[in-house]
């Protein structure tokens, strides 16, 4: 490891521009691109900001430690899912189910009432073609101008990068479940 001095000055200019709803994806291979959206709905509610979060694949019933967390403070967090569509036993109920909780984000997105608004795992029921790219697109462009969203997932479409405000790509270096650590409560769930 090469010890580096600390900055001493400012690295930035103060940023004059207006401060705007933001399009922010989390995306690549990397483990942490819903625990950072999470981490972020966390900050705004501390700021007393009104926060709702979509999840894509889990089912409704979901007892992840999330779900536990939110519900205590109040966030509303919802499984519009099946579960991994590995698992599912109907691949054309779990694309119904993608589309029937996209309308129910959109509308929340478009309410103006959110000042967050999470869709997490939004990109797996895109890229499996169970929900058009285009709604989503023009959702984006035409949120009221002080909602954020955020929108997790692997393999992000490019049309959405291309949109988004701040987009971060989660790289694995390397994962424990790859070394054969089960995944554990309290890490992955």
């Amino acid at each position: 490891m090469e010890i580096e001095q600390p900055p001493r000055e400012k690295p930035y200019e103060k940023r004059q521009g207006e401060r705007r709803g933001l399009i922010i994806v989390n995306t690549g291979d990397g483990k942490g691109k819903s625990t950072a959206a999470f981490g972020l709905a966390l900050r705004a509610h501390g700021r007393g900001k009104k926060v709702h979060i979509y999840q894509f694949l889990k089912v409704a019933s979901a007892r992840f430690g999330e779900h536990r967390t939110f519900e205590q403070l109040g966030v509303p967090i919802e499984g519009l899912g099946d579960g991994f569509s590995w698992k599912s036993q109907d691949l054309e109920k779990s694309a119904a189910l993608a589309r029937e909780g996209w309308e129910r984000a959109r509308k929340t997105i478009m309410d103006g009432e959110h000042f967050l608004v999470v869709l997490d795992e939004i990109t797996y029921p895109l890229i499996y073609g169970w929900m058009p790219l285009e709604p989503v697109l023009e959702t984006l462009r035409n949120r009221p101008p002080h909602v954020h969203v955020v929108l997790t997932g692997r393999r992000c479409p490019p049309e959405i990068i291309e949109l988004a405000d701040t987009v971060t790509e989660m790289t694995k270096i390397k994962h424990a479940f790859e070394a054969g650590v089960p995944a554990q409560r309290g890490i992955e769930d």
